[in-house]
């Protein structure tokens, strides 16, 4: 069974993983060749920023300082994910790699949203962990049709053509 959060801590767990996910982002898109990977990490870490405001709007502690200072901290050099992109890069796989720890981050926010929405009582914070789980469904869309691209696979809109024939 997962942890139960107050609203606060659910609030503060979501802008952190939103930071991490930003961070994540910015270095993938600043270690990308491709140049249409670039510009879908650039999209993603905008869009990131828009998840970070919307979570800051409600959150009441005022520890993480103001929003700005907040997305121009140091990423976290212990998180998983940025260790795990670290790894990438020492592996000289960046596109596929960096692509496949943003799937699994953008299915693992998924979930812990998912979760933690289920005990949220304010009908303004639900809306806003909702929305963020539908945007965030749609940046792990988004970055499965780039990695399909990137790993010269069938795109989803050529799936039935494929098929049929």
């Amino acid at each position: 069974m997962g942890k139960e959060y107050t609203l606060q801590e659910a609030l503060k767990l979501a802008i952190k993983t939103e930071k991490e996910s930003m961070d994540f982002y910015r270095k993938a898109g600043s270690m990308t060749a491709d140049e249409r990977s670039k510009q879908v990490f650039g999209l993603l870490a905008n869009e990131e920023i828009g998840h970070l405001k919307a979570f800051f709007d409600h959150y009441q502690g005022g520890d993480l300082g103001d929003l700005a200072s907040f997305i121009n901290s140091p990423p976290d050099q212990h998180s998983a994910t940025h260790q795990a992109l670290e790894q990438a890069l020492a592996e000289d796989v960046h596109e596929q790699k960096a692509l496949e720890i943003a799937l699994q981050e953008e299915k693992a926010c998924i979930e812990l949203y998912t979760m933690i929405v289920k005990d949220i009582v304010d009908p303004l914070v639900r809306r806003v962990f909702e929305t963020v789980i539908r945007e965030t469904q749609a940046h792990h869309d988004m970055i499965e049709d780039e990695y399909m691209r990137v790993m010269a696979m069938v795109h989803r809109s050529d799936q039935d053509i494929y098929v049929r024939e």
